[in-house]
């Protein structure tokens, strides 16, 4: 799963520096926000998922404790008293990992809290990967009603009543994965919730569920990248119109002319659809110089770097 998750992240890497120069808007709540670039946004899926990778290998040491030795609930009986160790030797031998028999025995017989944890981690990866699935099925709606500012590859002939109309299936698909691998979760927690006294019996479908929910995102994330994101095209003119048509870049104007002035420009632009610049213009509360220079890609990207004023 990490190896698919890095082959993922780079995928979003080679799109992040394809679109490096993709002026476009940034959107909170889905209202226009200020402007970045398609790279950065792109570059952000990459870091997520590379958080999400260091995750997955911290908790993968988790499970190099095991309960050997035991037996029935713990104290050993019926087992030579070196086995455990013997059996510790040959697992590192094989495995090359550094096994390692729990310290207390009765504990690890019964306390299934390990896989509650690793569980916990897939459904953040789950989550996570369905959300940036999200952003990309919005930020490619259209073509001519919606967002466009990314073309998909298109993965399907089109729609049987609507002809030409071609769906986002590959985000599609991996949220359903996603949403599967999050109700994996459930069952975890409930199965290791559920074990009594000295043994938990419902292991056989914690295994189950942590394989299964494995499996899927691993192939999930490989035709991700493969059938998706590596196919993206930008609509560049779209991406920037949405920058200099937008109410959201009154918020560069601030530091110059202040909050109630910025707001009054934006009220009045959303109310006879006249740019924000042409506003500021008229009201003289700057000269074109001033405005074409605060609008420029690289001071509205890069708003501390060099003189602003």
């Amino acid at each position: 799963l990490a190896t698919a998750m890095g082959y993922l992240k780079k995928s979003y890497e080679r799109k992040a520096e394809e679109f490096k120069d993709v002026l476009k808007m940034g959107r909170t709540q889905l209202q226009d926000a200020v402007p970045m670039t398609l790279g950065r946004e792109f570059k952000t899926f990459a870091v997520m998922i590379g958080e999400d990778i260091e995750r997955i290998l911290e908790v993968r040491k988790l499970v190099l404790e095991v309960n050997l030795g035991g037996t029935a609930i713990g104290t050993g009986i019926n087992s030579h008293p070196d086995y455990p160790r013997v059996v510790e030797q040959k697992l590192r031998e094989v495995t090359g990992h550094e096994y390692k028999v729990a310290e207390d025995l009765i504990e690890a017989t019964q306390d299934t809290g390990v896989y509650v944890q690793i569980s916990g981690v897939l459904k953040r990866v789950a989550t996570k990967l369905s959300k940036v699935c999200n952003d990309l099925r919005l930020l490619s709606s259209g073509p001519k009603c919606g967002l466009n500012e990314i073309n998909l590859p298109k993965m399907q002939p089109g729609s049987s009543i609507m002809p030409g109309k071609v769906n986002p299936v590959i985000p599609e698909v991996v949220n359903q994965v996603c949403y599967s691998v999050i109700g994996s979760d459930v069952t975890v927690t409930f199965a290791c919730e559920g074990g009594q006294l000295q043994l938990n019996v419902f292991e056989p479908v914690v295994a189950y569920s942590l394989f299964n929910s494995i499996i899927m995102l691993e192939k999930a994330m490989k035709t991700l990248a493969d059938k998706c994101i590596d196919g993206i095209t930008a609509n560049e003119k779209i991406c920037s119109d949405f920058v200099y048509n937008s109410i959201g870049i009154v918020t560069a104007f601030n530091p110059y002319i202040g909050y109630e002035k910025s707001a009054s420009i934006a009220k009045e632009a959303l109310q006879t659809g006249k740019s924000v610049a042409d506003i500021c213009l008229e009201r003289g509360y700057l000269t074109k110089e001033e405005i074409d220079k605060i609008l420029t890609p690289a001071n509205m990207l890069n708003p501390h770097m060099g003189e602003n004023k």
